[in-house]
Parts: structure tokens; C-alpha cells; sequence
């Protein structure tokens, strides 16, 4: 029987998965009820809508489409083209650029893609060292971009800032054929024209990283790299809250030379994907990326942005309150980062947390002394809870039982805690808050 419809093919794969594979979907069932009844304060995690969701299912993940919107190294791809063309318009459109690549697979795809493409190994990169906030592919040693590149990391102030007379300097003494703007752990905004000023004195391409921030800058809460940096990166989830994939863009520098090269940055990016380094895009993700860049043209989209700064600036406030050292003192993005003292390791409060289904993630800090899968850290974001338009009320609750929880922890060791007290019923609590602020951008 021929399915002449998109819904209809869906519907159909739900049944037969459920009939036929049902530990898969008992699994998948499961996970959605997981992440209903818990907190997630995940910096890098929001839910997608059931628009999205409906995409990524999409008929086009049959497609092998190589190349770009009329320039297919396959046949078959009129609908496709359609689709890649929307979302690169859309694209251009949200952030103000004149160029866009919508095939990364992720974030740290494009960023590989675009540092392998305008680099040689043996370049040097200066991007934000890990332990001030920086990203793996920013120049970590254990990385890609560590390893082919010569990586100098700079770092934040006391006050939490970066330090931007160090940039410079490290900048002037080094002479660097990259410099990367843009972090995964770093609270305040971030001054995209002063690094754009440091890397003209000496003719390096900067590439602004923007995975933990596109949401605020699409919405006017944040300052855009589009026409400071030469190259701009991001995901499509976090902020954006659009399937796990990557983004590539360019303003005002498209069309002009890659310094020490007889190329464009248009025509370098186009090839830096494909087929420098990437083979055939997921083409349903794309579709999924264009519902994603419409959606977040709407007025719903700029509330949700809103209230992601709010929150943060609250929360941070309350957990300063509560006795946890804010590093920074505050947040102007999603992001916040908690220091850790005496013996309570990061790996020890996302267990302990975890267990009364709060869900956070152990962080590197300024000045670490344990390793990454220790840290003395924790990385809070607020996205998920501003999808859960949570009120001023709800935060209080929040870090009130955050702090319930992490008082009653007793470390042993790096690994391994104990508890003074029986907190069985903290997780009750959770989940009332989970079901007093439903997540409205699921899928239920």
C-alpha cells in the first residue's frame, strides 16, 4: 500500500517499532519520562519542539545528497535542495550574514572543518584555555586542535572576565594564524570587537564560537560576531533548542580574501564541509535545522530567550545567597559556573544531585587542580528551565534543594560519598516541581 503522506509513514514506524522492537521503545519511552520528572540544569541540553522532532523523522534521511543545492553529486535531490536552500536563507536571515553552511554535523565538526581548511599543521591557534571556559576544540592538547596546531590558551581575571590585556600580549608575542572567541564555561558576555581589533594587529582570522550563546544574540541579548569575526560557528541545539547539529557562518568578510590565501572565506567554508572533511549531510537534520531557524524567528522564541536571562541573572543571586561561590560573581548569559571547596568534588555533586533527579554537570574551574573527570566545578544552565517557565518561586525552590542536597553529602574520597541523613523524599519533591512547570516545548 503506497503511504502518500509524511504522517502517515510516522505513525506507522511508531507501531511497527513498539510491536516489533519493544525493549527500544520500552527504552525510549522510559527517557521521556526521565526527562519530564527531572531538572535538567544541563548548560548544553534544551527539548526540542514536536515540530523538530517531526523533521529529524522525516523521508530524507533516505536521501544521499553530497554537495549543495544544485550542485548534487547524486540525483533524486529537487526536495532536498528545496529544503537546504530554506535553511540556509533562514539562517542568513536570523544572524545578518551573508554566508551560511547548514551540513555540519555538529558544532565541533565546524569547527574542525573551518580550522583544518584555513590552517596548516603547525599554525598557531590562541583560544580560551579550558580551565577559564574554553571548549576541547579550541586548542585542548588531548584534541585535533591541539595536537596538528601549535595551541597558546589564554585566561580570565580574578574577577572572572578575560583578560584581555593577556590576549593581546600573547597575541603580539605569539602571532597566532587563529585566534578563537567564544567559550563553554564562561558567564559574562563576551566583547567580540576587541578581539576582532587584537587579531587585525596581526593579521589573524578570528573564529567566534557562539554554541552557548546563539540563542541571546538572535534575540538582541547578547552582542553579534557576525561582522567582527571572520568566521562564526555554533550548534543548533542548546539555546537554539533544534536537533544536535552544527552551523557555520560569515558576514561581512564572505567575500573577501583568507589572509595569505587566493580564496574567499565563501568559497573556503564551502569546501572546508565538503569534501574537505564531511561526506554526505543528514539531510532530515537540515529540514530539522529550517523548522529550527523559523522558529526562532517568532515572538515565542524572544520570550524564551528573555526569560533564559532572567533566570540566570536570579539564580546566580541565589546561589551566591546560599553560600556557593558564583565564579564571576554573576551571569550575563545561560551559564552558571559554581566553584567547589573542601572535599566536595565536581564528580561527587552531579552523583549526589543525580540521585534526586537533578540533573547538572561537573565543570573545569579557573585554577583547577583536579583532573576533567573529577574537577572542583559545576556547570549549571538555565535553558531547560526557561522552557519550563519557571517563576522567581521555582528558582528559590530550586537551589534551596540543590543546597539540601549537597549539605547532606559526606565525600570519602574523589569518587565516593556518603549521606548524614535519609533525603528519599527531596526526589517527591522534584517531581512536583516538574509537574507544576510542565515542559512546554515537548513532546507529551
Amino acid at each position: 500500500m503506497l503511504i502518500d503522506n509524511q504522517k502517515e509513514l510516522v505513525l506507522k514506524g511508531y507501531s511497527k517499532l513498539k510491536e516489533k522492537y519493544t525493549e527500544i521503545s520500552d527504552i525510549l519511552d522510559k527517557e521521556v519520562l526521565r526527562q519530564q520528572k527531572t531538572l535538567s540544569l544541563v548548560a548544553s541540553c534544551c527539548a526540542v519542539s514536536p515540530e523538530v522532532l517531526a523533521a529529524m523523522s522525516s523521508a530524507l534521511v533516505n536521501v544521499t545528497a553530497e554537495g549543495s543545492p544544485k550542485f548534487r553529486y547524486h540525483a533524486g535531490c529537487e526536495n532536498v535542495d528545496l529544503v537546504e536552500q530554506i535553511a540556509i536563507n533562514s539562517a542568513c536571515e536570523l544572524f545578518g550574514a551573508s554566508y551560511a553552511n547548514v551540513q555540519p554535523h555538529s558544532a565541533s565538526s565546524a569547527n574542525y572543518e573551518v580550522i583544518s581548511q584555513l590552517l596548516s599543521p603547525g599554525d598557531t591557534i590562541l583560544g580560551m584555555d579550558m580551565d577559564s571556559g574554553g571548549h576541547l576544540t579550541h586548542g585542548s592538547s588531548v584534541t585535533l586542535s591541539g595536537t596538528y596546531y601549535n595551541s597558546v590558551g589564554y585566561h580570565t581575571t580574578s574577577e572572572g572576565e578575560i583578560d584581555f590585556e593577556e590576549v593581546e600580549k600573547l597575541a603580539l608575542g605569539n602571532k597566532p594564524r587563529l585566534i578563537i572567541c567564544g567559550a563553554t564555561a564562561y558567564s559574562r558576555e563576551i566583547d567580540f570587537k576587541k578581539f576582532r581589533e587584537i587579531a587585525d594587529k596581526v593579521d589573524a582570522i578570528l573564529l567566534a564560537d557562539i554554541s552557548h550563546i546563539a540563542g541571546l544574540v538572535i534575540a538582541g541579548y547578547h552582542n553579534s560576531p557576525i561582522n567582527f569575526a571572520h568566521v562564526t560557528t555554533t550548534c543548533t541545539h542548546k539555546q537554539l533548542a533544534g536537533p544536535r547539529g552544527g552551523l557555520i557562518l560569515s558576514g561581512k568578510d564572505a567575500d573577501t580574501l583568507v589572509p595569505g590565501k587566493n580564496i574567499t572565506f565563501r568559497r573556503a567554508l564551502q569546501k572546508a564541509v565538503f569534501p574537505w572533511m564531511q561526506g554526505a549531510p543528514a539531510v532530515n537534520l537540515i529540514a530539522a535545522k529550517a523548522v529550527t531557524f523559523q522558529k526562532a524567528k517568532t515572538k515565542e522564541f524572544k520570550e524564551y530567550i528573555s526569560r533564559i536571562r532572567e533566570t540566570a541573572n536570579f539564580m546566580a543571586e541565589e546561589f551566591n545567597k546560599c553560600g556557593f561561590e558564583v565564579v564571576g560573581g554573576k551571569s550575563e548569559n545561560h551559564t552558571i559556573l559554581l566553584k567547589l571547596h573542601g572535599e566536595m568534588t565536581g564528580y561527587i555533586a552531579e552523583k549526589a544531585l543525580e540521585k534526586y533527579s537533578v540533573i547538572v554537570n561537573k565543570n573545569r574551574i579557573p585554577g583547577e587542580t583536579r583532573t576533567s573527570t573529577v574537577t572542583s566545578g559545576l556547570r549549571i544552565g538555565v535553558g531547560a528551565l526557561a522552557q519550563r517557565n519557571i517563576d522567581k518561586e521555582g528558582c528559590v525552590e530550586i537551589v534551596k534543594l540543590f543546597c539540601e542536597i549537597l549539605e547532606n553529602v559526606i565525600p570519602i574520597n574523589d569518587k565516593e560519598f556518603s549521606e548524614k541523613y535519609d533525603l528519599t523524599e527531596i526526589k517527591d519533591r522534584v517531581e512536583e516541581i516538574c509537574n507544576r512547570y510542565p515542559i512546554e516545548e515537548y513532546l507529551v
